[in-house]
């Protein structure tokens, strides 16, 4: 006698009813539980838990979709008649199905199933009944299982729904007085009753106080910059008016006019007249009276003052120093007029020297007519304003153009291609008439720094012809 192996309690294969589960006793009656296999694999499975009808077919709508064009859109394939369910099926399908009388395949039980008004066999199914139906590629899994229970709804824990007899008291008090501190501490801060007393009279006493004490600001230092150009103009105002005043005592003396005397010539006059002065003073020595000492005849020669009053070329090459000097010509009468110091030169000469006007000559100036712009291949909405735009730029060209050849004058047609966002993408140019290749090139260049509104179309070609005139 063979000795059966023991099993433990909890080797059990998995999912497997135990004792317990089959002394509860089944609440209703048993529901589908369908599954779809393709290719050997379970690709759906659902568990129908209210009984209704099962339909499978390609339509979206169907319960189960099987993508095949034997079964119509939605095929009832298990239909509830009454409280039980039947199961339907079509001539294409196949099969096998457990029944209380065995099992047995599809084509066998079309002799025993009832016909229906859609052309299918149809069969009772008990809560024993389990099968296969194969639909094409798709095989469809079936048996009766127990309802599962009724998953109870999600409720909130106990320490949640519980009242105020379940405070964490402790918790609640420290969270209180926590929160009572930190908003007595926002309050003091927010508050005026810490703040210093203020006087006004106080603060503005103490204000006046410190402006009286602020020190003096340092003293600025102003550098007096003397300018070269303004005493020169100063100097030379001065001296028409002394020439002037000399001329009006005197009447039909000579009028000798020298040009203006800088400041280098100035200083070195002043240094001979202090010389003079010295000279003249050491030879009065101590012998009487100035009158006296100048007029005696051997105390300072007049042989070179007589010779220069008789002379009518002046005193240009004999100053003293080797200084020259312009002087007025002529003999020198009593009671006539002489140049005085305004009549000083710088080289001798005789006539006044006239302050000439710069001309400035200007080139040749031309003119650029802009015709009107041809727009083909779509349509350019602001084709002429821009074009128009650039007439200034054009002429700018011709202008510079002439500077090389002032005989230049001619035509040139543009042909601007626009790109689709209303950029310039080429420029064509051919010219007529003697227009030099810098004008050309600058015009070409000037065209392709324009930029159009998008054209309808999605491009666009402008022809723009351009006439060049000398004024």
């Amino acid at each position: 006698m063979t000795q059966q192996p023991y099993q433990q309690p909890g080797s059990q294969r998995p999912g497997q009813m135990t004792a317990v589960m089959r002394a509860v006793a089944l609440s209703g009656p048993k529901v589908l539980r369908i599954g779809l296999v393709q290719g050997g694999r379970i690709i759906e499975e659902r568990i129908i838990k209210q009984r209704t009808h099962v339909t499978v077919g390609p339509s979206e709508k169907s319960m189960f979709v099987v993508a095949t064009q034997n079964v119509p859109p939605n095929f009832r394939i298990f239909e509830l008649v009454g409280n039980e369910y039947h199961l339907n099926f079509l001539d294409g399908m196949t099969g096998r199905i457990a029944l209380p009388t065995g099992i047995s395949d599809l084509s066998v039980l079309k002799g025993q199933a009832r016909r229906t008004q859609q052309g299918a066999y149809q069969i009772r199914l008990t809560e024993d009944s389990r099968g296969k139906v194969v639909i094409g590629n798709t095989t469809l899994l079936f048996q009766f299982v127990t309802p599962p229970p009724v998953q109870p709804k999600p409720q909130l824990p106990v320490a949640v729904t519980s009242g105020a007899t379940s405070i964490d008291w402790p918790t609640t008090m420290i969270a209180a007085f926590s929160f009572l501190l930190h908003f007595l501490a926002i309050g003091a801060a927010y508050s005026d009753w810490l703040d210093p007393v203020v006087d006004d009279e106080v603060n503005v006493a103490g204000l006046v106080d410190s402006v009286k004490n602020l020190p003096p600001p340092p003293p600025v230092e102003e550098t007096e910059v003397t300018d070269n150009v303004n005493a020169e103009k100063a100097e030379k105002a001065e001296a028409p008016k002394k020439a002037s005043s000399g001329g009006g005592k005197g009447a039909g003396a000579g009028k000798g006019t020298g040009g203006a005397m800088s400041n280098a010539q100035a200083a070195a006059l002043a240094n001979e007249l202090d010389q003079l002065e010295l000279a003249t003073l050491g030879a009065l020595s101590s012998q009487g009276p100035a009158t006296a000492g100048v007029l005696h005849g051997g105390e300072v020669p007049t042989s070179a003052l007589d010779a220069a009053a008789a002379s009518g070329a002046g005193v240009s090459a004999g100053g003293p120093g080797g200084l020259k000097l312009g002087g007025g010509g002529g003999t020198i009468r009593p009671g006539m007029g002489g140049g005085g110091l305004a009549t000083i030169g710088a080289t001798g000469t005789t006539g006044g020297g006239g302050t000439g006007e710069v001309k400035k000559v200007k080139g040749p100036k031309g003119a650029a007519s802009v015709g009107g712009a041809a727009v083909s291949g779509g349509t350019v909405s602001n084709a002429s304003r821009v074009v128009a735009g650039m007439r200034a730029g054009f002429r700018a060209c011709y202008n510079r153009g002439l500077q090389e050849n002032p005989d230049a004058q001619g035509s040139i047609r543009l042909t601007i291609r626009v790109g689709p966002g209303g950029e310039v993408q080429g420029v064509s140019a051919s010219a007529g008439g003697n227009l030099p290749g810098s004008v050309v090139s600058c015009v070409r260049s000037r065209a392709s720094a324009a930029q159009f509104d998008p054209p309808e179309g999605g491009s666009a070609v402008i022809n723009v012809p351009v006439t060049f005139v000398k004024q």
